[in-house]
Parts: C-alpha cells; sequence; structure tokens
C-alpha cells in the first residue's frame, strides 16, 4: 500500500475520485433528505431521484466505452468533472425557484456525463500501476468507499442541517472542479491515456461507434469467465436499487418515524465500518482462497444477513446485522474490482468497463420503478429486505455452478502456455 501512494500519480487520480465521489455523496443525499422532509406524503419523488442517477446509463452505455478506449482518457475525466460542476450550478438555480422538474431533469444530465468518468478513470488507473498491485488498489477503492458509507449519509444529513440543500449543492460543485483539477495535472503515461492512438474527434462517426461498441461486446462474449462475471452485475443492481433508498425508508416507514434522520445516518455508519473492516480483511482472504471462494462465500452469507434485516424490530439488532454485511460485503467488491484488469487487456478497458455498468443499472433501474409502483402500497419494508436477499442468493448459486470449473479451465489454459514458453526456450 506505501508502493501504492509513492505514486504520485496514482496519488493523484486516487484523490480526484475520492473529490468526486465526496461530491456526489454529499450532494445525492442532501437532496434525498430534502425531497423526503419537503414532500413527506411523495416517497416516490426520492426513488424518482434515485432513477435520474442510473437511468441515463441505459442512453449511453454504447458510446463511453468506445470514446474511452479511443480518446485521451485523462482529458475524458477531467471534463466529465468540469461539466457536471456546470450542470450543479444549474440545479443550484432550479433548486432555489423550486423547479421541481427542471430540477430532475439537470440530475439526468448529469449522470449522463458522469459515465464517461468511470471508463477513463479505470483505465487511466489501470495503466498508471503495476498488475500485482490491482488487490490493493481495489482493497483501497473499497475502503474510500467504506468511507462514505461510514459518513455520507451523516455528511448529506449534516449538510443539508445546517447550510442547506443549496449549500449541499455547491460543496457538490467545489468537489467536482477540484477532481478535474487533480487529474488535470497527473502526468500520466501515453498507453494509459490513449492505449488505441490518437484519434480525432471529426473522425468520430455514428457508424465507427457502432462498430468499437460490437468489437468490444464480441470480445466479451469470447470469454466465458467474463460473462459469467459480469451477468452477476445484474442482480447486484437490483440489490443496489433497493438499498439506494432502503436505509431511509427502513427508519422513516418501519423502526424510527420520529427520528429517522438520525437512525438512517447511524445505519451508513455501522454499514461503512463493516466495509472498512471488510476492506482491510478482504486482500487478505483472496491470497489466502482465492477469488471465487470469496465471491460464493461471501454473496451467500449476505443475503442470510440481508433476510435477518427484513425480520429485524428492533433498531439495535438492525444495526449490528448492517455492520456485519458490510463485512461480507466488502472483499466481494474487492476480488470483482481486481479481477477485471486482469482479465482484459487495456486497450479494451474502456469498453468492457463501459458494458457492466448498464447490466448493473438495468437491475438498479429495475429494482426502483418497481418500488416507485409498488411501495407502500403493495409492498412492505420487510420484503424489499427479503427480495433483496433472493437476489442475492440466486447470484451465489450462479456463481457456485459457473465460476469454478471456469477458474479451473483458465488455470490449465496458463499451465499449458507455460509449458508451451519453456519449450521454445529449452
Amino acid at each position: 500500500m506505501k508502493t501504492l501512494f509513492r505514486n504520485s500519480t496514482f496519488n493523484k487520480l486516487f484523490f480526484a475520485a475520492f473529490s468526486s465521489q465526496l461530491g456526489s455523496v454529499v450532494g445525492n443525499m442532501a437532496f434525498a433528505f430534502y425531497l423526503v422532509d419537503r414532500y413527506s406524503e411523495k416517497p416516490s419523488l426520492a426513488t424518482t431521484a434515485e432513477l435520474m442517477y442510473s437511468l441515463p446509463t441505459l442512453a449511453v452505455f454504447w458510446i463511453v466505452g468506445v470514446i474511452a478506449d479511443r480518446f485521451d482518457r485523462k482529458i475524458i475525466a477531467a471534463y466529465s468533472d468540469w461539466i457536471r460542476a456546470g450542470l450543479t450550478a444549474l440545479l443550484l438555480l432550479f433548486v432555489h425557484f423550486d423547479l421541481l422538474f427542471a430540477c430532475f431533469l439537470v440530475l439526468f444530465l448529469r449522470s449522463a456525463i458522469s459515465k464517461f468518468f468511470g471508463p477513463a478513470e479505470m483505465g487511466l488507473l489501470q495503466g498508471s500501476i503495476p498488475q500485482d498491485a490491482y488487490v490493493q488498489a481495489s482493497g483501497l477503492n473499497q475502503m474510500v468507499l467504506g468511507m462514505f458509507m461510514l459518513f455520507g449519509m451523516s455528511l448529506g444529513a449534516a449538510a443539508y442541517h445546517f447550510i442547506g440543500i443549496e449549500g449541499a449543492i455547491i460543496v457538490d460543485a467545489v468537489s467536482f472542479l477540484v477532481s478535474g483539477l487533480l487529474i488535470s495535472r497527473g502526468d500520466f503515461p501515453a498507453h494509459a491515456r490513449t492505449p488505441n492512438g490518437m484519434s480525432r474527434l471529426r473522425d468520430l462517426r455514428f457508424s465507427l461507434l457502432l462498430k468499437e461498441f460490437w468489437q468490444g461486446l464480441r470480445y466479451l462474449m469470447g470469454n466465458r469467465l467474463l460473462v459469467v462475471l459480469i451477468s452477476g452485475f445484474l442482480f447486484f443492481g437490483l440489490v443496489n436499487g433497493v438499498f439506494a433508498v432502503l436505509p431511509l425508508f427502513a427508519m422513516k416507514y418501519k423502526l424510527s418515524p420520529d427520528q429517522y434522520v438520525v437512525h438512517s445516518s447511524l445505519i451508513t455508519v455501522f454499514l461503512g465500518i463493516g466495509f472498512l473492516i471488510g476492506s482491510l480483511l478482504g486482500p487478505w482472504m483472496i491470497r489466502r482462497l482465492t477469488r471465487a471462494p470469496i465471491l460464493i462465500g461471501g454473496l451467500f452469507l449476505s443475503s442470510l444477513l440481508i433476510a435477518g434485516l427484513g425480520m429485524a424490530e428492533r433498531i439495535e439488532i438492525y444495526f449490528i446485522l448492517i455492520l456485519f454485511a458490510g463485512i461480507a460485503i466488502a472483499p466481494i467488491n474487492i476480488a470483482l474490482g481486481s479481477w477485471m484488469p486482469e482479465l482484459v487487456p487495456p486497450d479494451r478497458m474502456g469498453r468492457v468497463n463501459a458494458l457492466i455498468e448498464p447490466v448493473m443499472m438495468l437491475g438498479h433501474s429495475l429494482s426502483l420503478g418497481f418500488i416507485a409502483f409498488a411501495f407502500p402500497a403493495w409492498i412492505s419494508i420487510a420484503w424489499l429486505h427479503y427480495s433483496v436477499a433472493l437476489c442475492t442468493v440466486a447470484v451465489s448459486a450462479f456463481y457456485l455452478t459457473s465460476l469454478p470449473p471456469l477458474v479451473r479451465k483458465l488455470r490449465g489454459q496458463g499451465a499449458e502456455r507455460a509449458a508451451a514458453a519453456e519449450g521454445e526456450q529449452a
């Protein structure tokens, strides 16, 4: 880990991603509290806001990976932040005049622009650190995610309480500006920025975008292990969609109607502590057990804990279970996050990475749409938890039947290539 932070390029990229995520978390959570507080009789508005964060993926996923693979990833990531800062200024204006429809439109556009950041940032990271540092880098990213889970909702609630929704949106914009500045000052190697050589914007045609997209899709479909891993992301999207609003709804409409702001924040504190513990244990567990058992066992354990959340009738039990759920989930994310860069060559990372998020966001959007339609009229808080648990155990079963034989096959192919290389040298 110390070696990673001695790399000044990694430092800038790490803190840029941190700043960008900080802006998103504070602004989005404050906006959720604003909607629940001001329009408490319409819980569907908070769910609609979450849809504005997820639906844009389905509109731009086919282009973001191609852009990240054909153009300068440093410029793409920096301008993604700066454009979002400008859109955030518009959001501030619309919130001031209480133009809710315009707010949702800006949230949609801002989320669409943010989708260009991920594939570009992943490509820059892959090309800026050695392969044996992928697990450590993924562990660090999970620790950051744990920190935001630990303090994210609390920061959003504090920002909304002390500086109001408008102050929280200003924090949001400043964070995007700082992130873009850090990336623009990073000295990334040429093979990380433009792995396929320089391209000109005027050469970008619709037919070329479709061709490049299908090339990435064909590469993905030709790698059975990648297909299996990415297929599981549909279920992760369903889980993430429910959990985007579940802590807030569980407190507001079941366990703590009068103190839901405080207790919703505490849920993310306990989940964040769990993520931090799991992020520390994850790299060690992967070295001891390998990735496939971590994925399968972690998902099964998570499903049991999430089902327990649905049965919890006391806030203290809910907090304890969410803590252990965080410990179980963090190693899963580390295993996936460190596996993908090893399986995908740098010149295709943008396109493959861009295909992951639409699969997740399809599930994310489906689950949020279902919640907006069915809650609270047709489904209870408990059954929201049970549905997440069922999805999670389904992914565990899917990986149990699919991953072990594919991993054995991959190891066999690696052994054959190594033997062939030794034969050629002899």
